[in-house]
């Protein structure tokens, strides 16, 4: 029986619009066997509905074809390099027949497998006369509902890769299954190996964002060297489910012990039950240990049996809003926007009354540069003489949308002195799109795989006994020992851990890392809901929960209702909750 070897998965794309920087290193100089490139975010998938509607042969992440394998296909085929991506969207048969295509152009010969069964859209109506309800919210089956994806596993790419395919293509699924397939394949994993399963989980959860576990949107931005020639990531994978996580040699970047954590915890809601189609993981015990320059060796990850249900992110419209932005400069600068803001809405509202139109939904006026729309009662920028007023509206008709867009710059005639710079022409509306999340039984979805060679084949879920959800480590976690420590009220959050924010929906969750593991309950005992909500609470309408993972020595603070309606919804300047933690990292601790 052959020795089963360490395999090099390289990450090459965070999401539609990424770099073509990541697969070309990745495959010139990364020495990799596997290429993951992910595409996909929920609200991208409304996009790629649009696009098929116009045109049957869309639906799919273009960049894929134009972009990525364009530049790299042949060496692809030449190094026996296998590529899985996600970038088949909401028409992943498309997307095969385009990349066959090129193939032919380029003259190369490609194995491609399809991944299907993600598509919930023929069950819809099923859905909404059973009652199904949002997860978090609870709120009514919605109308008008633009696409409905399950979010499928990571065994029908693992069969893909058995039946000799080179490139697989799917629609939507976790993004963690790009890497955890070829594991399965590689290393014989069943559907029982739960550590495994979760070890192979979490390596997909770290390559997924690319350079943001090399450097990319880490605190200690400094540190890192040659933002333009930054390194993707590498798994080296092992058998026993460990791996040591780098970067492609002679590239810039940095990989150490914080900027992993950081990627680690980031997106998760409790970390000791993170729930994937194929096994619930938990990572509050995983240990990060740097074992040389820029390699951090990942172990510790476990394993629980999945549940019966499958997430399902719908996106659904929901009226209409429009952003217009211009520059104020001059004394009392931020004042002068404020009463702009006001000043013009009164006037819209008044003109769109004549027309028999209501007042708008919802009004955002952000003042950038006061820093009031960050940091609330604690901004310091109140005498700024240079700001950018960014003034956001919604409404359920199209047309309140219009008298806004074309009375807003009215003012430069009509408004403060100073008043300037037309944030890129006229503003145009565009529609709301919401986040609707369920669950659905795995009965009711059958992935199926496109072989290279034609056949189609059934890969349905094993429904084992569902997980009870329960972990040691939880909101009410206690740390085993005192905080020995003493503040003298000039400490800032950023001087004991870094840290990062990002969404899912209406919830972000913020991540901190204590830059000395043995600090973690000093943060514990100053880090409460309590204490966030009094820097955060100006941005935070829902509950603030918080988790440990004593491994690698950090906390995730889930923050409902956190974004303003999340995505496209959002009138706010960030919608996906990325300045977050970087708020919070510059608050005393007391």
């Amino acid at each position: 029986m052959l020795e089963k070897k360490m395999v090099r998965i390289g990450g090459g794309s965070a999401y539609w619009g990424d770099s073509v920087t990541g697969p070309i290193q990745l495959v010139e100089r990364g020495e990799i066997k596997y290429l993951m490139l992910e595409y996909l975010a929920e609200l991208t998938m409304s996009i790629l509905v649009n696009a098929r509607k116009k045109d049957p042969e869309l639906g799919y992440a273009t960049d894929f074809i134009v972009a990525a394998m364009r530049r790299t296909l042949k060496d692809v085929v030449t190094k026996g390099i296998r590529v899985i991506t996600n970038a088949g969207g909401v028409n992943p048969q498309a997307c095969a027949r385009a990349l066959t295509a090129l193939a032919d152009e380029l003259g190369v010969s490609v194995k491609i497998a399809v991944v299907e069964g993600d598509d919930v859209g023929p069950k819809l109506e099923s859905l909404r006369a059973s009652g199904v309800r949002e997860m978090f919210s609870g709120q009514e089956f919605p109308a008008n509902v633009a696409s409905a994806s399950a979010y499928l596993g990571a065994f029908p790419i693992a069969r893909a890769l058995d039946e000799g395919a080179q490139i697989v293509i799917t629609g939507r699924g976790v993004d963690s299954a790009l890497a955890l397939g070829p594991l399965i394949h590689e290393f014989g994993w069943r559907d029982t190996d739960y550590d495994l399963l979760a070890a192979g989980s979490l390596a997909g959860h770290l390559l997924e964002c690319s350079t943001q576990i090399t450097g990319g949107l880490h605190t200690d931005w400094r540190n890192v060297p040659d933002w333009a020639g930054i390194g993707y990531p590498i798994a080296e994978c092992e058998p026993d489910g460990s791996f040591v996580l780098t970067k492609t040699p002679e590239s810039g970047g940095l990989v150490n012990r914080l900027t992993v954590g950081e990627q680690l915890i980031y997106e998760l809601h409790d970390p000791g039950n993170y729930a994937l189609p194929d096994v619930m993981c938990d990572f509050t015990g995983v240990t990060l240990t740097e074992v040389g320059a820029h390699r951090v060796l990942v172990k510790g990850a476990v394993g629980k049996p999945p549940t019966r249900t499958l997430k399902v992110s719908a996106t659904y419209a929901d009226g209409w809003r429009c952003t217009a932005q211009r520059t104020v400069v001059g004394f009392e600068a931020v004042a002068k926007a404020e009463r702009l803001a006001e000043e013009a809405i009164r006037r819209c509202e008044t003109l769109n009354a004549r027309d028999g139109l209501g007042p708008f939904t919802e009004v955002c006026a952000e003042v950038l540069g006061s820093e009031k729309s960050s940091f609330g009662s604690s901004a310091a920028g109140g005498n700024s003489r240079e700001v950018v007023l960014r003034l956001s509206v919604k409404h359920p008709n199209r047309a309140a949308l219009r008298t806004f867009a074309t009375e807003f710059p009215s003012f430069g005639t009509a408004g403060p002195p100073g008043f300037t710079g037309s944030g890129g022409g006229r503003a145009s509306p565009q529609p709301v799109l919401r986040l609707f999340s369920f669950l659905l039984d795995k009965s009711e979805l059958i992935p199926t795989v496109t072989l290279p060679d034609g056949r189609r084949i059934e890969v349905p879920f094993k429904l084992h006994e569902a997980s009870s959800g329960s972990t040691s480590i939880n909101a009410d976690w206690k740390p085993d020992s005192t905080p020995l420590q003493s503040l003298d009220g000039s400490v800032k959050l950023r001087d004991l851990a870094v840290g990062r924010s990002g969404d899912k929906g209406d919830t972000s969750n913020v991540v901190l890392v204590a830059r000395d593991p043995q600090q973690l309950a000093l943060l514990w005992s100053k880090v409460t809901p309590e204490w966030v909500r009094s820097h955060l609470g100006h941005l935070v309408k829902g509950s603030i929960e918080r988790y440990a993972l004593p491994g690698p020595g950090g906390m995730n603070l889930v923050l409902r209702e956190a974004l303003g309606g999340g995505g496209m919804a959002s009138l706010r300047n960030d919608p996906l909750g990325k300045t977050l933690a970087h708020i919070l990292l510059e608050a005393k601790l007391d």
